[in-house]
């Protein structure tokens, strides 16, 4: 009576009668339907739940489309009136080879960026006509969906010609270097293909163990076969050993390009003696038994102790600088690696031992006509990783010690510079 319109309990026999339904049941409270019902819920809702409306704008769907729609020709336009720009300031004579090459980049991409339009429309199709594509191919519920994989095509679709537009405007403006940008080898690089040098027998592995996924051979004894296409007789075997040999070879050669160094061509060689030891020891099992005791065999020791010999050499020498082994017995320029772990002279004399040992028995791992003996190759290639392991210390402290040294001249040299201009300056002091 006083405090205005309050809610009654929803037992209350003043708001519910035997046969009325219940309202604002969220609330907990029964409400006779009824003439008053409006009004009761008005006082209700201006009392307890004011109205506000906070709904943010959202542009439609069919706005956002339109205006991806225009970017997405703005952009088209663009990179045509630059292509042809670009196109157009080159010489007649040049321009046909110079499109073949502009072609041969970017022919395959323009291909895959179009078989995977058409993928998704293949899957658009499917679904309209409501083929179960999803349990032909045997795919998940994750799959990507038609709009997924046009999402993908349409960033391909952007990219690729994007590249291609730079790539005119940059060689037709004498940009050749950015044009066919090949960033400098750097140490890291180096060090991580000398790392994969050490996992050639692992890779070679993997490669049995996928040929035998892919042609149905696992659990079975076909590829216990020699002959068979996944037996030890297979050609892949010593071209996989051989690959990462290959990659660090042609980085030599990059980098005898970039440098003009020589002993980047030396480099080169210790690499390419790795090559005959995998294939000699893969004729085995293509020549007769005869011809392979009398020539290859002996051919292969050699190739064997050869590449072992300078790859031991090019170790201490050149990796580790260790040369006539000074830094045993005298430690002239202790690095912060060498206060901590490399001080001792037994490290060394160790890992100058081990070295040795563990790069003669790498022959024997690489060998194709050897891998019978699985137990031992095992044994070979892990010793060959721990080799690799140790060997990673000493070739960080010695580029380690290289900066430190060029840093320490650089120093030295804007010292003796400023030194001299202070001279110069007091001369110049005492004439005035």
């Amino acid at each position: 009576m006083f405090g205005g319109f309050t809610v009654q309990p929803g037992n209350s026999p003043h708001l519910r009668k035997t046969s009325s339904r219940p309202t604002f049941a969220d609330l907990g409270v029964d409400v006779e339907e009824g003439p008053m019902h409006s009004m009761v819920g008005d006082q209700f809702k201006s009392l307890n739940m004011p109205s506000i409306n906070a709904t943010p704008f959202v542009p439609s769907p069919t706005f956002l489309w339109r205006f991806k729609v225009i970017l997405f020709f703005l952009w088209g336009f663009i990179c045509c009136k630059v292509s042809w720009d670009s196109v157009m300031r080159m010489s007649v004579d040049l321009r046909d080879l110079f499109l073949y090459e502009a072609f041969l980049y970017y022919n395959p991409l323009l291909l895959v960026t179009g078989m995977v339009w058409l993928w998704g429309i293949n899957l658009w199709v499917f679904l309209q006509a409501n083929v179960n594509y999803d349990k032909i191919f045997d795919l998940d519920q994750n799959h990507l969906t038609h709009r997924e994989i046009w999402k993908c095509a349409t960033w391909m679709t952007i990219v690729v010609p994007s590249s291609m537009t730079a790539y005119l405007y940059l060689y037709s403006h004498g940009e050749v270097s950015l044009a066919a940008s090949q960033p400098a080898i750097s140490f890291c690089d180096f060090f991580l293909a000398d790392v994969l040098t050490s996992m050639s027998k692992v890779f070679s592995d993997l490669e049995r163990s996928v040929c035998r996924m892919v042609n149905r051979q696992v659990a079975t004894i076909a590829w216990f076969e020699a002959d068979s296409i996944c037996g030890s007789h297979s050609i892949a075997i010593p071209i996989v050993l051989v690959l990462p040999y290959l990659f660090r070879l042609f980085q030599c050669l990059r980098q005898h390009k970039d440098t003009g160094e020589q002993t980047t061509l030396l480099n080169a060689l210790k690499y390419s003696t790795a090559v005959p030891v995998i294939f000699l020891s893969a004729l085995k099992y293509h020549v007769i038994e005869e011809n392979w005791r009398s020539f290859y065999r002996p051919l292969w020791l050699f190739s064997g102790v050869v590449n072992s010999l300078y790859s031991y050499y090019w170790d201490v020498t050149r990796d580790w600088d260790l040369s006539c082994f000074t830094r045993i017995f005298k430690f002239s320029r202790p690095s912060l690696l060498s206060s901590l772990l490399y001080r001792q002279k037994w490290v060394y004399l160790w890992v100058l031992g081990s070295n040795l040992i563990l790069r003669c028995t790498w022959t024997y791992k690489l060998s194709a006509h050897l891998r019978h003996n699985y137990l031992t190759v095992f044994t070979i290639a892990a010793l060959e990783i721990f080799r690799r392991f140790q060997w990673a210390f000493f070739r960080v402290e010695n580029e380690w010690n290289k900066m430190n040294s060029k840093l320490n001249i650089q120093l030295s040299q804007i010292e003796t510079g400023n030194e001299e201009d202070k001279l110069l300056g007091a001369n110049d002091h005492h004439n005035v």
